[in-house]
């Protein structure tokens, strides 16, 4: 008895701390809890672009990179504009490449709209030393000023690695007017650092240690093998011919998602209270357990929710609220089996063992299902079905936490023998 009575105190902390993080359901820029809400483009408002990517001057091994490339600098443009959580998402289709771009919270769609349709902008940059005072030399300063060594002279790159070291290090290779364009520069820029610079935001800036002809380069420098590939990515993007053009865009304004976020909320309420009487009239003593159980499970994976940083959209709180009839299943299997035990002559906290015993394997079956399922459509599909995907996923994991852990210890300290 003392072991599971510890082991209810400990899910009730935790489902009190969890209470300050879940609630409320606030949109994404108030503070609930230590974390704010990210609520998505159907829940705030905003714009959902769909580009098209001209991918015909680019060859067929390097379009991934390209997109890759893409993908990267439309995010960190969309972010100037305050746009909370942008969602940029590739698509393939045949032969055509397409840019989904979902901007919740955007203020200035047209101006947002503007800046994501340009090309990405690589340039070398070299120092020049100016002089602020004309009586002192410690009043120079430094600063880049641009080159003609841009991106369009770059036929690609790549991650390399050391021979001896095994650390990451990055190819570049120019095409001939490039490469001669390049040596004259690291010819007067020995032991200056260059600056390597897109979309006017400096990426990296390596050292010159020798004047580098033939038209290839190798950048080295204190990065992992995920920055090497970013970098490589923004290198690509930005010398690449790939423009964007806008296919489409759909605005959704904020009170349009304010009025889905109060029926979604709503909806989840009375579908939950439903339930919750449901399992009360028909299982009587047993359903205040799962009423209980159903309660704790609900604060649990809001509060999951929020740990993980999940955006919440319609489809999401959809899947959570598919989720919440799961537990309640669980729950009734377990109950059911119980009774079983009690129509046979056991006493009730032996028959609870037994329940929990026997329908353990219908629940675990049909969970895992559910969970494959989530995976599967997580993976290969679309931004809106993937948050129906991933809260399902979470939503069926705490469940099943729920119905052996939370109703089993309930049920061991309340039931009497």
């Amino acid at each position: 008895m003392k072991r599971p009575l510890i082991l209810l105190i400990t899910i009730i902390i935790i489902s009190a701390i969890a209470v300050f993080f879940a609630v409320p359901i606030r949109p994404i820029d108030s503070i609930s809890g230590f974390l704010p809400w990210r609520l998505g483009l159907d829940l705030i408002g905003g714009a959902h672009l769909i580009y098209e990517v001209d991918m015909s001057k680019v060859s067929s091994g390097d379009r991934d990179s390209v997109m890759a490339g893409l993908r990267d600098v439309i995010e960190k443009r969309v972010n100037l504009f305050g746009v909370s959580e942008p969602l940029i998402n590739s698509a393939k289709e045949g032969d055509s490449y397409r840019l989904i771009v979902e901007l919740a919270g955007v203020k200035d769609v047209s101006e947002a709209i503007k800046e994501i349709g340009t090309t990405p902008a690589l340039d070398f940059r070299e120092i020049m030393e100016i002089d602020s005072s004309a009586s002192s030399s410690e009043g120079k300063q430094q600063i880049y000023i641009p080159t003609s060594l841009t991106g369009r002279y770059i036929k690609g790159a790549s991650v390399t690695s050391d021979n001896i070291t095994n650390q990451p290090s990055i190819s570049v290779e120019f095409n001939d007017e490039g490469a001669n364009i390049f040596e004259e520069l690291t010819q007067r820029n020995i032991g200056k650092p260059l600056g390597i610079f897109l979309d006017n935001s400096e990426i990296s800036s390596p050292v010159v240690r020798e004047k580098i002809s033939g038209g290839r380069a190798q950048i080295t420098g204190q990065f992992s093998w995920d920055e090497a590939r970013q970098l490589v990515s923004r290198f690509n993007a930005g010398a690449l011919p790939a423009p964007i053009n806008l296919e489409s865009q759909q605005l959704i304004g904020a009170s349009l998602g304010n009025e889905s976020l109060n029926k979604a909320i709503y909806a989840g309420i009375i579908g939950t209270i439903i339930v919750m009487v449901f399992m009360v009239v028909y299982y009587r003593f047993f359903g205040v357990f799962a009423v209980i159980a159903l309660l704790l499970y609900i604060i649990l994976t809001l509060a999951m929710f929020k740990v993980l940083s999940m955006t919440m959209t319609l489809s999401g709180i959809a899947g959570f609220i598919l989720s919440i009839g799961m537990a309640v299943d669980a729950n009734i299997l377990i109950f059911e089996r119980v009774r079983e035990e009690i129509k046979n002559g056991i006493s009730k906290s032996l028959a609870i063992e037994e329940g929990f015993k026997r329908a353990w394997p219908s629940i675990r079956d049909s969970n895992i299902s559910t969970i494959i399922t989530s995976v599967i459509l997580f993976y290969f599909t679309t931004s809106f079905v993937k948050g129906f995907a991933l809260s399902l996923f979470i939503g069926v994991i705490v469940s099943m936490f729920s119905a052996i852990t939370i109703t089993k210890t309930l049920l061991k300290v309340f039931v009497k023998k």
